[in-house]
């Protein structure tokens, strides 16, 4: 499980459902601000439709 709010892009990377949109995530963050929901990850370009069965690989430390 990783800390979406604080993990690296290759540590986004590394978990399977999410490959190839660490460096999105990241800069989703950045400019916005922490995440406090799994929701909000549909916003980040390229994840719309890709959240569900998360909540086991993530959390929002």
């Amino acid at each position: 499980m990783i800390d979406i709010n604080s993990a690296s892009a290759d540590e986004i990377d590394a978990v399977p459902q999410l490959k190839g949109h660490g460096f999105e995530i990241v800069r989703y963050r950045e400019e916005r601000g922490r995440f406090e929901a799994l929701r909000q990850l549909e916003e980040v370009p390229g994840m719309a439709g890709k959240t569900a069965g998360l909540e086991d690989d993530i959390r929002f430390g």
